[in-house]
């Protein structure tokens, strides 16, 4: 750590939430008509300007907000006169994502049904030991996954109680620690 970045004494965020992730669309009609028909959300507001506020710079943009449930809010920006949407070629694609949480496994199985109903391909339901989860792709190439959880609360308290000392450990060795091994195990259900 430099001497700027210090690691709090409290767990208590200084936040109220999150406010709105933004990211970039290629098409912000098409991105509402996805989002509203595969996933249900809202469609919110749309802010659109010539110049960027924040820098001044003659930038115009279409700014479109998702409801995302449980008072979140999705967005995406439509910039027409910036080069073509690309991603970074050095991460793969399946770290960048976004996620949602649903209700439960019989709301992800149906979610799974309906988005292959209309021509999505879908991978899983895959098991991450304390949720389920599908994978599949907006219209912008954005990676989209879908949660149900599963974990005990017995669970969730153990995870906790090792995150430290995963994270240390990982820090030093960049080998994944044993700590959490049995997320994985014995997950054929």
């Amino acid at each position: 750590m430099t001497n700027t970045q210090k690691t709090p004494k409290t767990t208590r965020p200084i936040t109220m939430g999150v406010h709105h992730v933004a990211y970039r669309c290629i098409d912000a009609k098409e991105t509402v008509e996805f989002y509203t028909n595969m996933l249900g959300m809202g469609f919110k507001l749309a802010i659109a300007e010539d110049e960027v506020p924040s820098t001044g710079a003659p930038d115009p943009y279409m700014h479109i907000f998702l409801d995302a449930g449980g008072d979140n809010v999705l967005a995406f920006f439509e910039i027409p006169n910036s080069p073509k949407m690309g991603r970074d070629r050095n991460t793969p694609r399946w770290v960048q994502h976004i996620a949602f949480r649903l209700e439960n496994m019989e709301a992800l199985l149906a979610a799974k049904t309906h988005l292959e109903a209309n021509g999505l391909n879908v991978l899983g339901p895959t098991h991450h030991g304390i949720f389920k989860s599908i994978y599949f792709f907006d219209p912008n190439g954005h990676r989209l996954e879908l949660c149900a959880d599963i974990g005990t609360p017995a669970q969730l308290a153990e995870l906790k109680d090792v995150a430290p000392a995963m994270l240390d450990e990982w820090s030093r060795t960049k080998k994944a620690p044993r700590h959490a091994a049995w997320l994985h195990e014995n997950t054929d259900d």
